[in-house]
């Protein structure tokens, strides 16, 4: 039995990009794609036919990320309306803390918004975006580096992100 899917924060335009990347690989990338397995197909022996196993390699890959992208779009939490302003970190929201005396703001929410935003974005599974999803303002929170180390942040302030 697998695991319910978490839900993830993405802003409405983010949301928008992945549901038009989605209908994109749905309708025309699958027809481009079995048109290019077709013709490969055509040229003869498959056991030798490079253009045949790369068509088909990125056949699988396309529909990873079909799959990935439905998943993602069906249990999202998109930020039409901005998390309450009081204080408390939760996905939607833009978070300043402080490590190691300098820092770093970011949004929490899911990976996919950060190719379109300027500031950095930390998913609520991250090591530090777990650290302090729930958390409030004032808190100094542990977490592990990927590095297997312990870093402590404090968190500064977190308000509503407004695009």
């Amino acid at each position: 039995m697998t695991e319910p899917a978490k839900s993830a924060y993405l802003t409405p335009d983010a949301y928008e990009r992945l549901k038009a990347e989605l209908e994109r690989l749905s309708t025309e990338g699958r027809s481009e794609l079995s048109k290019r397995i077709e013709a490969a197909r055509l040229e003869g022996d498959l056991k030798e036919n490079g253009g045949y196993h790369a068509a088909k390699e990125e056949q699988g890959k396309m529909e990873a990320r079909i799959r990935q992208l439905t998943q993602l779009l069906q249990s999202a939490t998109v930020g039409d309306t901005p998390p309450p302003d009081d204080g408390v970190v939760e996905p939607g929201m833009v978070v300043t803390v402080e490590i190691f005396g300098e820092e770093e703001t970011f949004l929490l929410g899911h990976r996919e918004i950060q190719d379109h935003t300027d500031i950095h974005v930390f998913s609520e599974a991250s090591p530090l975006g777990a650290a302090v999803n729930g958390r409030v303002a004032g808190e100094t929170v542990s977490y592990a580096a990927p590095n297997g180390k312990t870093i402590e942040a404090k968190i500064i302030s977190a308000r509503p992100y407004t695009s």
